[in-house]
């Protein structure tokens, strides 16, 4: 047996600590950081200027307000305590600048070491924030179905990557007895509290599918009764939805101001947008979006597919400001429609990929491909006509002018 010397020299743990410091720094990570850091800088910046110019006056505020206005925005997200050491080590740093003697000696190390601490307890605070949402977003992925679902009729395919930590897209795959739903919504917003809602939002669906087995627009309707019964609530949400049945050659489907999915016709070998009246949930009363709302049945043969998508897809830009678009996405179904959906799946992430390059994501990004593998089986009755005039050919010859069916 060989033993194995776990003991380390201070130059491996050096090189060990260093390798484990500079992990993931890079150009592009360094840019992505640089750019967010920015635009969070700049969103702090012109959230505590406020009107940058003198109500009474119209002039523009001096750089002394300004600066007094930029550190109370600042020390205003500290707690009181945190808040009253940060002025009083600012105050002793300044004096130990101007003024000298031992009081002041030892006030600038002192008000320098307090200003750390206070640093330190932040990070420690952000680093508990941060192992909270990082517990949020695997509640969140466990919440999502399959990347791959299979069953007897269909081939579902799945791909959804957040913007932040966590995301307000949904998506759901519901399978009953009588067929399989499919719903894919956008939150209004984005970050924790577009996930909390999406949560909720998808709790209630399940409740209702199961309680009420409802077509697509009734669960609409009662997830806009259920929107609008919180009167403070300003949150609307975009979705589809698509009721895909057992014995039936066609789907039901939906659309409440979302992005208009679309459709591969294997038959025509042509695609095209199911563009679908309806408001987004929560913009209306239940009424109105009852008569505006409008219902389809769409023909869903073997070898037909759809895409459906959130607008983190179709709205993603490049670093020239270029969106990726409805028509580059619908284009790719133009080729790709008649594969498989895991290859579609893999090709528009690709070509999504491609398109944006280094640039940062502004958007949660989730979308579906959905095959249809077979055609539904034939009714009963149907099989036994058919069944029967295969037995009987002889008696009915002479009565040419029926038909077999």
């Amino acid at each position: 047996m060989s033993l194995k010397n776990e003991t380390k020299t201070p130059l491996a743990q050096t090189k060990s600590f260093y390798r484990e410091y500079t992990s993931g720094m890079s150009r592009e990570q360094f840019e992505r950081d640089f750019q967010t850091d920015s635009k969070r800088l700049q969103a702090l910046y012109e959230e505590a200027l406020g009107e940058p110019r003198d109500p009474e006056t119209g002039e523009e505020i001096g750089f002394f307000e300004k600066s007094i206005r930029i550190v109370s925005a600042l020390t205003q997200r500290m707690n009181p305590t945190r808040r009253l050491v940060f002025g009083a080590s600012i105050i002793g740093f300044s004096s130990s600048l101007f003024f000298s003697g031992l009081f002041f000696t030892l006030l600038l190390p002192t008000s320098f070491l307090a200003i750390v601490v206070i640093l330190l307890l932040e990070l420690l605070e952000k680093l508990d924030v941060k192992q909270e949402i990082d517990l949020a977003k695997d509640i969140q992925i466990s919440l999502l179905p399959s990347p791959s679902i299979q069953n007897e009729l269909l081939s579902i395919q799945s791909f959804a990557n957040t913007a932040n930590e966590v995301g307000g897209d949904y998506v759901d795959v519901i399978k009953t007895e009588k067929g399989t739903y499919y719903i894919i919504a956008d939150v209004s917003g984005k970050g924790l509290s577009a996930a909390l809602y999406m949560v909720r939002f998808q709790a209630l669906v399940h409740l209702l599918i199961r309680k009420l087995d409802p077509t697509p627009k009734q669960l609409f309707l009662e997830l806009n009764d259920f929107i609008k019964s919180y009167r403070t609530d300003k949150t609307f949400i975009t979705a589809c939805a698509a009721f895909f049945p057992n014995d039936a050659d066609h789907f039901l489907y939906v659309r409440a101001g979302h992005n208009p999915p679309v459709l591969y016709e294997a038959g025509k070998d042509a695609t095209r947008l199911l563009q679908t009246p309806g408001f987004a949930l929560g913009m209306t009363r239940t009424e109105r979006l009852k008569g505006f709302m409008k219902e389809s049945v769409i023909p869903f043969k073997k070898g037909d597919s759809i895409l459906f998508y959130t607008d983190g897809l179709s709205e993603a830009r490049n670093s020239k400001g270029e969106e990726f678009g409805t028509e580059r996405t619908r284009s790719l179904m133009d080729i790709y429609g008649s594969l498989e959906p895991s290859t579609i799946v893999r090709k528009i992430q690709s070509s999504l990929e491609n398109f944006i390059n280094d640039m940062p994501t502004m958007d949660d990004i989730t979308y579906s491909c959905i095959r249809r593998t077979a055609n539904a089986p034939k009714p009963e009755t149907e099989a036994q006509i058919t069944q029967e005039s295969e037995t009987e050919p002889r008696a009915k010859e002479s009565a040419p002018n029926q038909s077999a069916d």
